[in-house]
């Protein structure tokens, strides 16, 4: 017997350990007596069961620790259930006590929407309490004497805790700001005027309630830089100007289209009228024949007709020497 006594000694106090590291594992003893000594009821079941449910005990209960301490009351299950719906149970305490301090009303639920939104509460709440200054990037409008003015903007907001689940972003809010610059400097009747009082952009824009919706409250509108572009207006007008000139080229050189095709109709026009008359002619000597040998012609008649002829034909000579005289007379 003696000589199995050292081996079992060895194999008992072995196992001992592993049975001390297996349930200093599931029950965080080191952990359990820091939430007694801070006056939070857990149990040592209580950290097991949320090692089997695999949750990290002190994900929990240095959370529950704070918000004990600070006199914010809830329960273990409540941050456990927070905690499996993949929310962050440290920035949402951390979120509660900061509100707390701050004079803001901000509940364990509206807290966990806000985290479970994709939010950071933490940041939210710091909003609150440090408003932001948001820069709008250059916007540039024209005013209705054509010259264009352009404008930066900076927009101090802080966070509206009871907006922040569907509330619209800082995305938002610059995009109505920059909508409400041009709207502002376009319905000035000269750039002048926004020069002279560049806070009349700041007066219409928060006049708007730009903030509805939002997950923000808009405290102040300042416009941080004012300057003169280009004169939109000359340029439009010498574009247009272009444009015109373009049309009534093309438009000049398509009656010149025209005019040539018109004038290679009456060409070929002519040309065929020549032809048939060539054609004419070419048969009046046979008509004649026909009609002198059907006896419907006398030959009395046929010099008469020659004799006609022989005088269009003087006149036509007499007419085309007259015509270079005449030239030389002008």
């Amino acid at each position: 017997m003696g000589a199995f006594a050292g081996p079992l000694l060895g194999l008992l106090i072995f196992g001992g350990i592993i049975f001390f590291v297996f349930l200093t594992y599931f029950v965080p003893v080191g952990l359990w007596i820091s939430a007694r000594a801070s006056g939070l009821r857990v149990g040592l079941f209580d950290l097991a069961g949320m090692r089997i449910r695999k949750v990290n005990p002190y994900d929990i209960v240095t959370p529950a620790i704070m918000l004990d301490k600070a006199g914010i009351r809830v329960s273990l299950g409540d941050l456990e259930g927070h905690y499996l719906a993949g929310g962050r149970v440290g920035n949402v305490a951390a979120a509660l006590i900061a509100a707390q301090k701050a004079g803001i009303d901000l509940g364990w639920k509206r807290a966990t929407a806000i985290d479970l939104a994709g939010r950071d509460v933490r940041d939210a709440v710091s909003l609150c309490v440090k408003p932001k200054v948001i820069n709008t990037p250059l916007v540039a409008a024209m005013a209705k004497n054509g010259i264009q003015v352009k404008a930066i903007a900076r927009v101090t907001v802080k966070a509206d805790i009871n907006k922040l689940v569907g509330g619209a972003t800082e995305e938002t809010i610059l995009a109505r700001v920059g909508e409400g610059i041009v709207t502002t400097i376009g319905s000035a009747e000269s750039h002048e005027e926004i020069l002279e009082n560049p806070d009349r952009i700041s007066k219409v824009i928060q006049d708007k309630g730009l903030d509805a919706n939002t997950a923000f409250e808009i405290l102040s509108i300042d416009i941080a830089d004012v300057d003169i572009g280009e004169n939109i207006g000359a340029k439009l007008q010498i574009d247009q100007s272009e444009a015109d000139m373009k049309i009534a080229r093309a438009k000049a050189a398509e009656r010149r289209a025209m005019a040539e095709a018109k004038e290679q109709e009456m060409k070929a026009y002519e040309q065929e009228m020549k032809a048939k008359l060539v054609e004419a002619e070419a048969a009046v000597p046979q008509a004649i024949a026909d009609a002198l040998k059907d006896g419907n012609m006398g030959i009395l008649d046929y010099y008469t007709l020659k004799n006609i002829s022989s005088d269009t034909e003087m006149r036509k000579s007499f007419s085309a020497m007259a015509e270079p005289t005449k030239k030389l007379t002008k």
